[in-house]
């Protein structure tokens, strides 16, 4: 499972956090604790929808 933000590999991290795409609920989007911290953007990949 990769972080939907800056593509790091989720395995070995305990914090990461998945849920439906607010607007769409059809794709999940999964986040470490980094860009959670950040407060990184991502994108939904099915209705361009884009949340910090």
């Amino acid at each position: 499972m990769k972080c939907t933000t800056c593509h790091e590999n989720l395995m070995s991290e305990e914090n990461f956090t998945k849920f439906a795409c607010p607007q769409c609920l059809e794709t999940t989007t999964v986040r470490c604790t980094k860009c959670r911290r950040k407060t990184n953007l991502y994108t939904c990949t099915k209705c361009d929808f884009e949340g910090p």
